[in-house]
């Protein structure tokens, strides 16, 4: 266990059991309503993940068994697959997940002592390099053409490892978010008794309402358990829905949209509950914790409002961690005379 302590190991496998039971209820929601091509992209991050953290620790000449065991690899590729469109080519998920590991986790040390969060660094990468990949989400389970099957394991294989040969692939929406974008003249109620996603859905779009209301629910169970800090979430959130009340003008044509659409689409619970509140990346104190939430609350909505992307939850996140360092320095109280140490991030 050299490199690796044993309580460190344990406490580590502990969270990571956690937070994965508590990612069930959104995991299961999203393969409802898009299909089976989601498990296939958790499993090719986590196993691209996986393989790259065994290879870093090797070259670092690192226990490998040891580093795998404390989970954080396999959660990395896990939270990247679920960010992941169901159908989006194979070599996406495999790219990402090594350069999670490869340049984000193990050049600034490995585990506690990276600066951004790998799994949104890895998704914003990828979404730089290929937005129109990253742009292409199925239809939602009840907008599926009558002649077209809900995506299981053999359609959605087709379409992940052959893409472009499928014809599941042509069955492709405009996210929630990036079709409010697209509006310039209808009212908020308006608008959504005509686009087919929000018509179908009951507080916003239909399935993605769902998915995250699954993560919200898996989020509360963690913070009930005290695995993460319910501070972060909750700033976040309120801030979103604030701005999102402020700048909605009545629900006209000008809206920059109703707290239920920022709420409740994109990766809004997600990332209140499972990427900004990473260990590793989030403030000592409580009350840093608290302006974290803050500041990705406040990005998310102005990268979404006039922002060149329609969610912009890993552009906030990993915009915050680099004031985390500046955050700790102004949060944190030191006894009059002591030399600041830098502090250790492990979870």
């Amino acid at each position: 266990m050299d490199g690796f302590p044993a309580g460190r190991a344990r406490h580590s496998v502990q969270v990571m059991h956690q937070v994965l039971l508590a990612l069930l209820p959104g995991i299961a929601a999203l393969l409802w309503y898009f299909g089976a091509g989601v498990l296939i992209q958790i499993l090719l991050a986590g196993a691209a993940a996986l393989g790259s953290e065994a290879l870093a620790l090797r070259l670092r000449g690192l226990p490998v068994r040891a580093g795998l065991g404390d989970g954080s690899a396999l959660l990395t590729g896990v939270l990247l697959g679920i960010a992941l469109p169901p159908l989006a080519p194979w070599w996406l998920a495999v790219s990402g997940g090594a350069f999670a590991m490869l340049v984000v986790k193990h050049p600034f040390g490995g585990l506690g002592n990276n600066l951004f969060n790998p799994a949104m660094a890895a998704y914003a990468m990828l979404l730089v390099s290929f937005p129109d990949a990253l742009s292409r989400w199925p239809a939602p389970l009840p907008l599926l053409p009558e002649d077209q099957p809900w995506p299981g394991l053999l359609a959605a294989g087709h379409a992940i490892f052959l893409p472009g040969a499928a014809a599941i692939d042509a069955v492709a929406m405009a996210t929630p978010l990036a079709a409010f974008r697209d509006n310039r003249s209808l009212l908020v109620a308006q608008f959504y008794a005509a686009d087919p996603l929000f018509a179908a859905g009951t507080f916003a779009a239909v399935g993605w309402e769902t998915v995250n209301l699954g993560f919200l629910l898996g989020g509360i169970y963690l913070a009930v358990c005290r695995t993460i800090d319910w501070r972060t979430p909750v700033a976040m959130l309120t801030t979103l829905g604030l701005l999102a009340w402020l700048w909605n003008d009545g629900g006209s044509s000008a809206s920059a949209g109703p707290p239920g659409l920022h709420l409740l689409s994109g990766a809004t619970m997600l990332g209140a509950f499972f990427i900004a509140t990473d260990p590793t990346t989030l403030a000592a104190s409580s009350s840093g914790r608290l302006l974290c939430g803050i500041l990705v609350g406040i990005l998310i909505f102005a990268i979404r409002a006039w922002g060149g992307y329609p969610d912009g939850v890993a552009f906030a996140v990993l915009l915050m961690n680099l004031a985390v360092p500046l955050i700790d320095r102004g949060t944190i109280p030191q006894p009059p005379g002591t030399v600041r140490q830098q502090r250790s991030r492990s979870p």
